[in-house]
């Protein structure tokens, strides 16, 4: 089975660096270039962020992208299957992630249930071993606060065109 590099990327991003804001990015960029329908995706996206919330204390983030996450990765059972995850466990690992949120516990890193197929792709392009695969859950202050220490200028920017083009039309 062949597995989209952007899902790899994902993977290892979530399970050898706890990036959890990266796997937002790599998955949207994704999404949005492949312009795909549905909501595996979109579900999958924000499992990571309610990752990211969580581990930040941003506890009511967290509940509403795991919520939503849930919602959206319940009616792609079949496409998680295809993803090589198991899809039961895996349902049962995002309700544990629910829980966890909703009483406020501190966050822990989790290991996603993958197919062996799928975690030998895995290691391949992490160039890791079963030992390196997963850390301890990890503090460093540049991922956990990704999003504030990234350069947000062409964001900036774009945002400021839009909204220069939407005066002059009104």
């Amino acid at each position: 089975m062949t597995y989209p590099k952007p899902w790899i990327d994902y993977l290892v991003h979530f399970h050898r660096d706890q990036d959890y804001f990266e796997c937002h990015e790599v998955l949207e960029e994704h999404w949005k270039n492949e312009g795909m329908k549905g909501d595996l995706w979109p579900g999958l996206i924000q499992f990571a962020v309610a990752q990211y919330h969580h581990r930040r204390g941003n506890y009511n983030g967290a509940k509403r992208m795991i919520l939503s996450c849930r919602v959206k990765l319940q009616k792609e059972q079949p496409a998680l299957n295809e993803l090589g995850l198991e899809v039961k466990i895996f349902l049962e690992l995002l309700d544990r992630s629910i829980q966890r949120i909703e009483q406020k516990q501190s966050f822990e890193s989790i290991t996603l249930p993958l197919s062996m197929e799928l975690f030998q792709a895995c290691l391949i392009e992490a160039n890791a071993t079963e030992d390196t695969w997963v850390s301890q859950t990890k503090t460093n202050d540049t991922i956990i606060h990704k999003h504030s220490l990234r350069d947000r200028s062409s964001v900036i920017e774009e945002r400021n065109r839009q909204k220069l083009k939407k005066n002059r039309t009104l």
